[in-house]
Formats: structure tokens, sequence, C-alpha cells
């Protein structure tokens, strides 16, 4: 037996918990190149710790899910963020949970929409509960900032019984 996972509409204020929404609606933005060019500045917190860390900038290319959508698993990364940003404008979901006592809290769903202004992406912050990418509709490529060097940088955590995206 399942538990239902609502999905959420992505706001600023509803992932802050986890991490920074990267949008280009309502940044700090100013010309650069003169004038010929907009800069959205400083839109996610970027972490990388540990012995030889450094961040590195990939492309993942994620097949579509269908809805219902079990989630059993959540996984984190103790050594640094995580930052997914789509390369194509169909929406896709993000899951996150809080963690208590040293293990994940029932996740959180949210649905991600392309925006009026353009493309949406998250940065998980270091040590967040999140399920792996969840693509839409399509196959989809993202542009992925996180963490490369020595040590462990990711946990996996399977719930005892699902949550279903409906």
């Amino acid at each position: 037996m399942s538990r239902i996972l609502p999905l959420c509409p992505l706001t600023r204020e509803a992932f802050a918990p986890f991490g920074d929404v990267i949008e280009t609606n309502g940044a700090h933005h100013y010309p650069i190149n003169n004038g010929t060019t907009m800069r959205f500045h400083d839109l996610a917190r970027v972490e990388t710790i540990g012995e030889g860390a450094r961040t590195l900038i990939s492309i993942a290319r994620g097949d579509a899910f269908t809805l219902p959508l079990d989630i059993r698993m959540v996984e984190r990364h103790p050594l640094g963020s995580q930052t997914f940003f789509p390369l194509h404008s169909r929406p896709w979901i993000v899951v996150v949970a809080g963690e208590e006592a040293g293990k994940p809290q029932a996740p959180v769903a949210f649905l991600v929409k392309p925006d009026t202004g353009g493309l949406r992406g998250v940065n998980y912050h270091r040590n967040v509960w999140h399920h792996p990418l969840i693509t839409l509709e399509a196959q989809g490529d993202f542009l992925i900032v996180d963490r490369g060097g020595e040590g462990n940088n990711l946990e996996e955590y399977f719930y005892e019984e699902p949550f279903r995206i409906e």
C-alpha cells in the first residue's frame, strides 16, 4: 500500500528548507558586456567540502517517467550541494525530505514548470535528502553542478512503505 504524495507548486519559499530555486523572475540582475547581456547573479549556493573537493559541471539525460510513480528511496550528498537545471521547457518533479533523528522524514513533492520568464532549476543544499531525477513527458537533458573529489558523497535511504505521486 502506498501513501499518496501530493504535488505542490515549486516556490522559493516552500523549497527554502531544502535548497535554492534557480529562476530569473525576481532575481538580482544587472547588464554586462556593454549592455548586450543581462546577468542574473548568484542564483544558488554551491557547496563542496572535503579532501580534494572540486566543483563539477555535467549533463544528465533522464528517461521520462509516467504517473503514478512510487517513491521508494531518497539519497543525499554529505560533501556537496547538487544543482539540476533543465535544458528543456517541459515539467519535471522534485522530491525532497527533511530529517529527524538521522533518517529522512516523509517526502514533499514539487512540480517544476517553466515560468513565464524561462526555465527553472533547483539546487539541493548539502545533506538534503532527495529522490533522483524525475523527468516527465519525454527524455530530458539537465545541467548538473555538484562535487567531485575523494570521499563518499552518496547516502541512500529506502522507505519501508512507498509514497505514490498520482
